[in-house]
């Protein structure tokens, strides 16, 4: 037995084995010490780079993002600060926060520049990707880091630093920090540099971390007092950097479980011939969930609401409160000009022998979660519902493949903001074909 975990041992270690290809300790250094300064060209690298990434945000175009990312020079100090730290040389790290602090204020301030002058306002779904970071940016950020330095530490240099600054996105949250402070958004920015600070803390703690294990030979302090006081300050950064992070990514996933059980809930239980869902609202708070419905045609009997109601545990939805409006005198009323163009076109209308036909049909395919999107380009923004229909003409029998897409706020909102809304909603779900509903 003994010798069984012996040879199993020896296989591990030989392995996972950072030792034998790794550069000489001096060469990793200098490596590093030569990425830490931003001045002359690199410097000109990171504004140019940030142009590039600010309009691929703007543009909603990943591909040029990635480029942008790929050009990026960010991680040289960031590395510079974990390595002066793993070998205590605290001129190294004053040296890279320093110059960590150019980049940052250089790259925030071109940022905001192109936003300023650029005639695209909207938020794009990658800028406003980049505003609510959870753990898992947390663990992009540290594994990212920890392939980084194993691969400046290789006598070989691979891409694998390359594909680290596309994965740990340095580069995004400062384009859209600018954004923020371009369009006058402070939950954009303060939300963008706490994303840009968790992956720069996270970073330079796995670069830490893997100088450590590798035993760089570290600058003796003469006060050992001193050392265990940098130490307790960096483990009281890196919690204070998580915490919060932690607790975003449960509201995210809790929210995620509800919204999911509460479309199969609707899906599943409200299949009423005469009646259907013209609006669906998910809202997920801490004071209590509700799913707040609005439905067309014939109205549900108390009994049949009550029956939907105790199928909710069922869902796992025992603590949601079920929220159904009926009939054009609920209590948000339909605007009787949006129905006439739309909605009772679309969904009723009489042939010949005044019988009301069905004429609308949902065709099934994928609409994107953007609700996050939406609270955060309109807070006042209440329900939504996005169907992809068939719209049959009953008089020449042709049809129509329409985005429906019907929106209510707690607030009304004017001409332009319709505008602005219908043109982000065109560009979110890729169609030209879009139809928008605002119910007040």
């Amino acid at each position: 037995m003994r010798e069984i975990l012996l040879a199993i041992g020896n296989f591990l270690s030989y392995r996972f084995s950072l030792h034998e290809d790794s550069a000489r300790e001096s060469e990793t250094i200098e490596s590093i010490r030569k990425n830490v300064e931003f001045r002359g060209a690199n410097l000109w690298t990171l504004i140019f780079a940030i142009f590039i990434a600010s309009i691929g945000l703007n543009v909603n175009s990943t591909a040029v993002i990635i480029g942008a990312m790929l050009v990026s020079p960010l991680m040289g100090p960031i590395m510079g600060v974990g390595l002066g730290i793993g070998i205590n040389d605290f001129g190294l790290v004053k040296k890279g926060v320093r110059n960590l602090a150019i980049a940052t204020v250089f790259s925030i301030a071109t940022s905001t520049l192109y936003f300023w002058i650029t005639p695209l306002h909207d938020a794009s779904s990658e800028i406003l990707a980049r505003t609510s970071p959870s753990i898992w940016d947390v663990f992009i950020a540290g594994f990212g880091g920890l392939a980084g330095i194993i691969a400046v530490t290789r006598r070989e240099k691979s891409n694998v630093v390359p594909g680290v600054a596309i994965a740990t996105a340095l580069m995004p949250p400062l384009c859209t920090a600018g954004f923020g402070l371009a369009s006058g958004n402070i939950y954009f920015f303060l939300g963008a540099m706490y994303l840009y600070f968790i992956n720069s803390i996270f970073i330079c703690v796995s670069t830490y971390l893997i100088v450590r294990y590798l035993k760089f030979h570290k600058k003796e302090f003469e006060n050992k007092a001193d050392e265990k006081k940098v130490s307790r300050y960096i483990l009281i950064i890196v919690l204070v950097t998580a915490a919060p992070s932690v607790y975003l990514a449960y509201r995210i996933v809790d929210r995620s479980i509800f919204e999911n059980s509460a479309r199969l809930f609707i899906q599943n239980e409200i299949n009423y011939k005469d009646t259907q869902v013209i609006s669906k609202s998910y809202n997920y708070s801490r004071k209590g969930n509700e799913i707040d419905l609005l439905l067309l045609g014939t109205e549900l009997t108390p009994l049949q609401l009550d029956s939907l109601r105790r199928k909710l545990p069922t869902y796992k939805l025992g603590n949601t409160k079920l929220i159904v409006r009926q009939g054009l005198n609920a209590k948000n009323e339909l605007d009787m000009s949006q129905i006439k163009a739309s909605i009772l076109e679309a969904v009723y209308q009489s042939d010949s022998t005044g019988q009301k036909r069905n004429v609308i049909n949902k065709i099934d395919r994928p609409i994107p979660e953007i609700s996050t999107e939406l609270k955060s380009l309109y807070p006042d923004i209440k329900t939504y519902s996005i169907n992809n229909v068939e719209l049959r003409h009953v008089q020449t029998q042709l049809s129509d493949t329409v985005t429906l897409a019907t929106v209510s706020f707690s607030k009304g909102i004017s001409r332009d903001e319709k505008a602005r809304l219908e043109r982000w909603l065109k560009t979110r779900l890729g169609t030209d074909s879009l139809q928008l509903i605002v119910l007040n």
